[in-house]
């Protein structure tokens, strides 16, 4: 991958993306151009005082109010990029990636690309993924979104449904984040390289569920479902307890191996 936005060294260039957190945490995703200044509602700062500085720098705003400069991290850009489908929260892809156990050179099949964010959370893990989607708008906007943040990557995205075929096996790995991936549990035993993994994405129990039961049906082994629960603290001086928010319950993630082969899988 090269000539993307994440993962630059160096100091800050116009072209570029950085993140500018205020005095009360909050964060810009801010775009840089020369000449520009980038306002909010405590002034505004001007994108040449940013431009050439590196990574941690402060900037004063025009009511001399202090700005962090840093480059964004892959969590940052999923959630303040453009998007065309729900995005999947960055404590999910963490999760996805070791539940799916993605590595270098692993390839993937990926249905239901939405937005790319986990196109990129899996291109950044080393994989190769071909993306199966059914909306052109969504596969035009996860393949503008890999190549503004990532670059050129070994990433092609097929206007497709799944749910009638997996073409140009074998895969190390099957994600999908799509309404019924019982659907695809058929295709993706024969797609899957032996003992390769299928992972799924689901909002609710119902459709979790349903796929288990599929997944089952067609031999996959070790199947497991999680979610993933994220609380984060207030810290400050003697004052230790649980923030009063937190990203609670956002998917199902369910994981099975492709087990020994089956002349006839039982109806599911």
């Amino acid at each position: 991958m090269a000539d993307g936005l994440l993962g630059r060294r160096g100091p800050l260039q116009a072209g570029e993306r950085v993140l500018l957190v205020d005095g009360r945490q909050r964060r810009y995703l801010v775009e840089l151009q020369a000449g520009k200044a980038f306002h909010t509602h405590a002034g505004w700062v001007d994108h040449d005082a940013i431009i050439g500085q590196l990574p941690g720098s402060e900037v004063r705003g025009s009511a001399g109010r202090r700005f962090l400069v840093l480059r964004p991290t892959l969590g940052d850009v999923v959630l303040k990029m453009p998007r065309g489908a729900q995005v999947i929260y960055p404590k999910d892809l963490g999760a996805i990636l070791l539940a799916a156990d993605v590595g270098p050179g692993m390839r993937v099949l990926e249905a239901g690309v939405g937005s790319g964010a986990l196109s990129m959370a899996l291109l950044r893990a080393g994989a190769e993924v071909v993306g199966y989607e059914l909306r052109a708008d969504f596969a035009e906007v996860a393949k503008r979104n890999v190549a503004t943040w990532l670059g050129e990557a070994p990433y092609r995205v097929e206007l497709r449904d799944v749910g009638e075929g997996i073409d140009g096996g074998p895969y190390d790995r099957v994600v999908l984040d799509l309404p019924e991936p019982w659907r695809v549990v058929p295709h993706a035993v024969e797609a899957l390289a032996p003992g390769g993994i299928l992972l799924a994405y689901l909002p609710t129990i119902g459709q979790t569920a349903q796929l288990r039961e599929a997944m089952e049906a067609h031999g996959f082994v070790l199947c497991e479902t999680a979610e993933v629960l994220r609380r984060t603290w207030h810290i400050e001086g003697r004052s230790i307890r649980p923030d009063h928010r937190m990203v609670a319950h956002t998917g199902f993630l369910t994981s099975g191996r492709k087990g020994p082969a089956r002349e006839e899988p039982a109806e599911p």
